[in-house]
């Protein structure tokens, strides 16, 4: 009986082997690497595998016919193959593709520094930084000028980026742009950034190869990005040496709605009184500003915001006449600005979302000067070159612009974006009995994609097409970026891309039937970046070349036949990990540009350019003493001056003086002061901040005025060398105490 039972249990297996089939194969991904343990399942069944180190599989099976096969794993996309089991061994090689996550995906970082988006890039510049940065006193801009690309002009408004013009970088709030983001001063003297860095809970600043959904600027844009909701209400109060204001942010009781508002007085008096050395302000510095907001979430989990701020300014300073000897230029401003911002972002249905923007913005300055005497009263002296310095101006704009995004997320994280915006700016400008209206009607339309290919690799690709009415032309501007992951925590970015950007308005003042149209100003931009990040450490390197064409040429008329290029390599290091609680970063520019452009005979350096800027920035802060220490070095090489002389007999400007300035050196100072740090149950909490600028007291000098006939040149240099502050800042209902201490850590 045993016998026989084994026999026949011999024979039934027999038959079930016979009756199997082998089901073998490759597992890899697309670069052609084996990818180990995916799990190979014949689906309806009950067979299946594990890939091994090599990727390869194996096993039998008893089922017949036509039957699926998948391979799956964490990470890839799944894939299934149908195969047909008969008699014969059956081999199968499965190429996976890595699954889209927005967590490992690579993004285009060519030409943009952006902070506030923790999930896809490295923090660089949050507002807190902005806040502790040693010797920028809370300017957004002043901040941002420790970045590469930026030079340090004080004498100028705006950010000058990459052999850029002020003018050619645009400043925006959510999207929308603002049209006059300094308070108004006079010659010489650089205006402070109107918004403060609490604002904005993030921002991207690019240095070349922006996107296509934004445009008008030449070299650059900084796109700021308001808070949303508070955490909590808050009461503020501020007492400095200079400046005192109050506000408050109030949530409502079921946390989808606030509102806010605040309000500020600055006024020079108390600085300049303890001055030995001080500027001839007749009229000392004074500002008047107040804001006010509202925010709320929509039942999709989209927000409305709408923003407002009003401010109004005066000033007036005596210099001596460049042209004389005992004269004198009194020159006094009366400025009010009033900007609105109004914005709805929604999420639509099936993977759309919207962006809806309006903002509206008037500006007015008011500006009279004369040409006085040694006892400041005002004189005529019957010559022209004197006497045309006695004059009042009047300079009202306002400025409308409309926009919409519409976004569509399609498969993985590939995105497809496009929307239209209009702009429409009215000048009216009275200068003595002359009076010059400007009104420009602004169109553009634009379209962009985001493909990711895998999680290695990403393309941003867009166009624009933008029509301005008083250049009465169309454009057509193509971009395109690429980023590669290199690495863990590292990429390589490329970017090329042509934009375009409007004359200043005082071009088209004089325009007339018989006066050729200006055109658009062209910049094609060529960029390749490598950037290596993690939580606590920032390296970039990045390459550019940058060719101008069609830049405003004033002699011998005014047209747009300027030329120039700029090219030049950047350098960033942050680093909050080396050393314990202490925070630095490092960043280098070197920057070869010239220009062919305004009444210049001939292409040069622009007088506001430096091949060499270095900023080190370092931030301390010691919780034993309940103190931080920031520092800020800043050191540019010497910028080119000129003086163009008009030669009659030639009939052109030649250059009749030229040099160099001395280096820039500046050594910026601020200590934050937190003296309820620790302490339990309290109700008033308080920051002292004391602030140097140009602690080492250098000797600073941007260029040189030149007389008429150019027999007399003045340095042009800050009306102070050093300026110090003092305040204290007090909130009520949050405690930010914890935010300034983990900056550092």
């Amino acid at each position: 009986m045993k016998t026989g039972f084994t026999i026949v249990f011999i024979l039934l297996v027999a038959i079930i082997v016979s009756g199997q089939t082998k089901i073998s194969g490759l597992v890899k991904d697309v670069k052609g690497m084996p990818i180990h343990g995916v799990g190979i399942t014949l689906l309806q069944t009950y067979d299946g595998a594990i890939t091994d180190s090599m990727g390869k599989f194996t096993f039998s099976t008893v089922e017949k016919g036509d039957k699926m096969l998948q391979a799956k794993i964490m990470g890839y996309t799944a894939k299934e193959a149908k195969i047909s089991i008969a008699d014969h061994a059956v081999s199968v090689v499965f190429v996976l593709k890595e699954e889209m996550s927005e967590l490992k995906a690579v993004s285009v970082t060519a030409g943009s520094f952006a902070a506030g988006d923790k999930k896809r890039v490295a923090t660089v510049l949050s507002a807190l930084d902005m806040y502790t940065t040693g010797g920028a006193n809370a300017d957004v801009t002043a901040a941002i000028k420790t970045l590469p690309g930026t030079q340090q002009v004080g004498e100028q408004d705006g950010l000058f980026v990459r052999g850029g013009e002020g003018y050619e970088t645009k400043q925006m709030i959510d999207g929308l742009v603002v049209n006059n983001p300094y308070y108004a001063s006079s010659p010489g003297i650089a205006g402070r950034g109107r918004f403060a860095p609490s604002l904005f809970k993030g921002n991207i600043f690019s240095t070349g190869g922006y996107s296509a959904i934004y445009g008008q600027a030449l070299s650059s844009v900084l796109l700021l990005e308001s808070v949303d909701l508070p955490e909590k209400s808050e009461v503020s109060a501020s007492i400095t040496s200079v400046f005192v204001g109050a506000g408050t942010q109030q949530l409502t009781r079921n946390k989808k709605a606030s509102y806010g508002m605040n309000y500020g007085y600055t006024n020079l008096t108390p600085y300049f009184s303890l001055l030995t050395n001080k500027p001839d302000y007749f009229l000392v510095p004074q500002y008047h500003t107040a804001d006010a907001n509202f925010r709320m979430k929509t039942k999709n989990g989209g927000m409305i915001k709408y923003y407002t701020t009003f401010s109004a300014n005066q000033l007036g300073i005596r210099n001596a006449d460049i042209d004389s000897i005992f004269l004198k230029n009194a020159f006094q401003l009366k400025n009010t600005n009033w900007y609105n911002n109004l914005t709805w972002r929604e999420n639509l249905q099936n993977g759309w979302k919207m962006f809806i923007g309006f903002s509206f913005a008037t500006n007015v300055d008011a500006i009279h000067q004369q040409l006085q005497n040694n006892n400041n009263q005002p004189i005529a002296t019957g010559m022209p070159v004197l006497d045309s310095k006695t004059f009042l101006l009047n300079n009202r704009q306002s400025y409308t612009q409309l926009r919409a995004v519409f976004e569509k997320k399609l498969a993985g994280l590939n995105v497809i974006r496009f929307g239209s915006e209009y702009w429409y700016n009215y000048q009216n400008l009275h200068y003595h009995t002359y009076n010059s209206i400007l009104n420009n009607h602004y169109n553009a339309l634009f379209s962009e994609a985001d493909v990711h290919v895998t999680n290695a690799m990403a393309v941003k690709i867009g166009i624009r097409a933008e029509y301005a009415s008083l250049i009465q032309k169309f454009n057509w501007a193509p971009r395109i970026a690429l980023a590669y992951k290199t690495g863990n925590h590292a990429q390589m970015s490329a970017a090329y891309g042509i934009f375009y950007q409007n004359p200043e308005n005082n071009y088209f003042i004089n325009y007339s039937a018989a006066t050729p149209h200006l055109n658009y100003m062209k910049a094609t931009h060529y960029l390749l970046n490598y950037i290596k990040t993690t939580n606590l450490q920032t390296f970039r390197v990045e390459a550019f070349y940058k060719q101008y064409q069609q830049l405003v040429k004033t002699f011998p008329d005014t047209s747009c036949s300027g030329s120039g290029f700029a090219k030049g390599i950047e350098l960033f290091w942050r680093d909050k990990k080396t050393f314990k609680n202490f925070d630095y970063w490092i960043s280098y520019s070197y920057l070869n540009t010239e220009r062919n452009y305004l009444n210049y005979p001939q292409a040069l350096q622009p007088n506001y350019a430096t091949p060499h800027t270095l900023n080190i920035v370092t931030k301390k802060f010691i919780t034993a003493i309940k103190t931080g220490f920031n520092f800020t070095y800043t050191f540019a090489t010497g910028r080119p001056y000129y003086n163009f002389q008009y030669q009659t007999n030639q009939q052109k400007y030649t250059v009749a003086d030229q040099g160099k300035t001395t280096a820039y050196h500046n050594l910026g100072f601020s200590l934050n002061y937190l003296p309820n740090l620790g302490k339990t149950n309290v109700k008033t909490y308080m920051v002292w901040v004391v602030s140097v600028t140009n602690l080492l007291n250098s000797n600073q000098t941007f260029g040189y005025n030149y007389a008429a006939n150019g027999m007399n040149k003045v340095a042009i240099q800050p009306p102070v060398r050093q300026f110090f502050f003092i305040g204290c800042f007090l909130s009520w209902g949050v405690d930010r105490s914890q935010d300034a201490i983990n900056n550092n850590l």
